[in-house]
């Protein structure tokens, strides 16, 4: 029994069954929603361990057994291993994660016929522990909790790095802070938060990081506008579009806005005038939703950014703000389903739908106008290389001082990458890029 109340068994069968949905393709956010409210917060800590670990639990199942055991099983096993390999990081004794794996497979109908199975195998675990985890140890996917093919193309483009890169995903994220600097300053909400008792630290030009995570009714201010969740890379697109434009009346185009955090940020820093274009129409109703909350207002239009014909009114855009769809493999450490859900072959297709997305919109552009393309990537053919390619093809095209690929970095270890900037945050790429006038 955990402080809630509720049966260690019961959680470890909801983390089990998110787990074998996300294996099946189902995203972690989807899985979770799937979760009952009562269980879910502790379901979701519990999983995002199970996730992080996943690749030590796949070596040490086939160890203890010889044939992949039907789904259901499978999933049941990998989630008390990875909550269980080392002891020092388990959220429970091991004993007690063994005892209640074993009673959550007698009590579910998919696995009560194989409870038996699963009972040896966890106690021929806790027998052979160690001696089973030193025979993984030579394999990169226990070792780095990674699909060999993701940690082999971060070997390729980073051949320096991929080691702190990979570290750096199967750490936590901080909860970070965009302060909306039409409320506040930086420092003042500083001091704001000191007096409700939450500490944090300076995180990027308009964000803090809280040194303790907290749901977000806890955050002074959040409910009326004062503040947003978003990550210190994530907040530098608004400020890298804008820097340099004369602010009053730009018009400016956000081509994949949802869920609105950068459109939001877009309007907090000049007083212009956004479309918001969003491909999803499911997803577009947040975008609403984030601005109504911040006391926002932008045009809300869903359409497919490649297919300009179908939403634009032919009027050319002084800034364009292209947060492409990629593969996330830079916000593992906050999304840690993401290297369990991708395929290699995502990447090629990712690839040619932002190419496509560049091609649309840079005719959309004023002459001396901009775009900034981003992703949450840290591979190099969703960024260097897409945008080498891209002002290949385009002559009136010019690279402006960029960032550049951002690495996933924890605090200290920021400066492990030439490229990247001191602090604590997600992976990114950025690259600003300018239409010649002539």
């Amino acid at each position: 029994m955990n402080e809630s109340g509720i049966p260690l068994w019961r959680q470890l069968q909801s983390v089990a069954g998110a787990l074998q949905a996300i294996r099946s393709g189902v995203s972690g956010t989807a899985a979770l929603n799937a979760v009952t409210p009562d269980l879910r917060p502790g379901v979701q800590s519990l999983l995002f361990h199970v996730l992080r670990s996943l690749g030590r639990a796949q070596a040490l199942r086939e160890r203890l057994a010889a044939r992949t055991p039907p789904p259901p099983v499978d999933a049941l096993l990998c989630t008390a291993l990875a909550l269980a390999w080392r002891e020092q990081d388990a959220p429970y004794e091991v004993f007690t994660l063994v005892n209640q794996a074993v009673e959550a497979a007698k009590r579910s109908p998919s696995t009560q016929p194989q409870s038996s199975f699963v009972n040896a195998c966890l106690r021929r675990f806790l027998r052979e522990r160690e001696a089973l985890v030193a025979a993984t140890d030579d394999q990169p996917v226990a070792r780095w909790n990674h699909p060999d093919w993701w940690t082999e193309r971060l070997k390729k483009d980073w051949p320096g790095q991929w080691q702190q890169i990979l570290a750096a995903n199967n750490r936590h994220a901080p909860m970070s802070l965009r302060v909306n600097t039409r409320r506040a300053s930086v420092v003042s909400y500083s001091q704001t938060l000191a007096a409700a008792g939450l500490a944090a630290v300076p995180d990027g030009s308009y964000g803090l990081a809280l040194t303790q995570a907290r749901p977000v009714s806890d955050i002074p201010g959040f409910a009326d506008g004062a503040v947003s969740v978003q990550d210190a890379a994530a907040q530098m697109a608004a400020p890298l579009l804008l820097s340099g434009l004369a602010s009053a009346g730009l018009r400016v185009l956000d081509a994949c806005a949802a869920p609105g955090g950068k459109t939001a940020h877009l309007l907090e820093l000049a007083d212009c005038h956004v479309t918001a274009l969003e491909i999803d129409a499911q997803r577009a109703p947040r975008i609403h939703q984030t601005l109504q909350r911040l006391g926002l207002q932008a045009q809300v239009v869903v359409g497919d950014a490649a297919l300009p014909s179908s939403w634009w009114d032919g009027e050319l855009f002084d800034a364009i703000l292209l947060d492409a769809p990629c593969s996330a493999s830079g916000i593992v450490r906050r999304h840690p389903d993401v290297r369990w859900l991708r395929r290699p072959t995502d990447i090629a297709q990712l690839v040619a739908i932002q190419a496509r997305l560049l091609r649309a919109l840079w005719p959309l552009l004023k002459p001396g106008a901009r775009l900034l393309y981003c992703t949450c990537s840290v591979f190099k053919a969703e960024g260097q290389d897409q945008i080498k390619t891209f002002l290949a093809h385009n002559t009136d095209a010019v690279l402006l001082p960029s960032p550049g690929h951002l690495m996933p970095s924890n605090g200290d270890n920021a400066g492990s990458v030439p490229d990247n900037q001191h602090g604590d945050h997600d992976g990114f790429y950025y690259a600003l890029l300018e239409k010649n006038a002539a």
